[in-house]
């Protein structure tokens, strides 16, 4: 196998962060799911992951750096020194299980081992298809899974419209990027599976609440919201085109001659996203007075009531 930081394209001095996003980077475009017409995707796939299981772990990766491991995380032989006192030497190589198979010689790997930090980058880039079929490698189920964990995720109508992708830190101490799925409610419990504590098994589950916060203009009726939109009485009596507010900003709307106040109006699609497309956006018109007195708006509301009256 070639040089894990050639695999990676980064140099020995690069650190952590810069290690990492090179493998995301790579190990996105070179997925042989995203690569199904391409033999060699697999392959390269393989590679990246077997890189960054030696670099993306800072042990392995001290390892490499002193000569210890080789580029497959085999042990380097280093002479007869540790076969002292175990007769047959066979004891020092317990650890490590070697085999053949289609491809080859297999890579040394530690008994138990597993993929580690690689795992954490699949199951970010390419969500819960990755994890189930992770658990499907031959995995016990009889090993105890990690506890599950619950968490807040406080988002605005504005990100709901726009399905944003919202960092949040976890009581484990990791950072996890939540993208607000569609048609989701206030007060919605979403179960993000393998984001909980370590356990013997697979690790546990996220519960993750949402909570929409209070908008000063919009109110929520499922995928619907709803606007009271203030307009001048000139406007209401002789019709007007008028500028409403909306999620991803503002659009005209013609209301008709002798529009009474509280009559709605349907804006189609300017709600929130759902599972069957967008929402709408119902306005209503809320009629505003001058706020200093006019003599002959006066004059003509003293008429009418007179009129009444009579």
């Amino acid at each position: 196998m070639r040089n894990p930081y050639d695999i990676l394209g980064v140099p020995r001095t690069a650190s952590e962060a810069e290690i990492k996003k090179a493998f995301r980077k790579l190990a996105k475009a070179h997925h042989p799911d995203r690569n199904a017409n391409d033999p060699k995707a697999k392959d390269r796939f393989a590679e990246l992951n077997a890189a960054y299981e030696i670099l993306g772990e800072a042990g392995k990766r001290a390892q490499f750096d002193r000569g210890e491991i080789d580029a497959e995380g085999k042990p380097r032989f280093q002479g007869f020194e540790g076969f002292a006192g175990h007769p047959g030497g066979h004891d020092d190589f317990e650890s490590f299980t070697f085999g053949f198979g289609p491809g080859g010689a297999s890579r040394g790997r530690r008994s138990g081992g597993a993929g580690g930090a690689a795992d954490d980058i699949f199951s970010q880039l390419f969500g819960e298809g990755f994890r189930a079929a992770e658990r499907g490698r031959g995995r016990s189920t009889s090993r105890a899974k990690g506890e599950d964990i619950a968490a807040t995720l406080e988002v605005t109508l504005e990100e709901v419209a726009s399905e944003a992708k919202k960092r949040i830190t976890l009581a484990t101490g990791r950072d996890v990027d939540v993208v607000i799925p569609k048609g989701v409610a206030d007060g919605q419990v979403i179960r993000l599976r393998g984001l909980g504590r370590a356990g013997a098994g697979e690790p546990g589950d996220l519960l993750l609440t949402i909570r929409i916060l209070p908008h000063e203009r919009f109110t929520v009726e499922g995928s619907n919201l709803r606007l009271r939109l203030p307009v001048e009485i000139e406007e209401a009596v002789l019709g007007a085109s008028v500028r409403v507010p909306t999620l991803t900003g503002a659009v005209d709307m013609t209301i008709p001659p002798m529009t009474s106040s509280g009559r709605t109006f349907r804006l189609r699609g300017k709600g929130l996203p759902g599972k069957d497309g967008k929402g709408d956006l119902l306005v209503a018109t809320e009629i505003k007075l001058p706020d200093k007195a006019d003599e002959v708006l006066l004059d003509y509301a003293r008429k009418r009531r007179s009129e009444k009256v009579v």
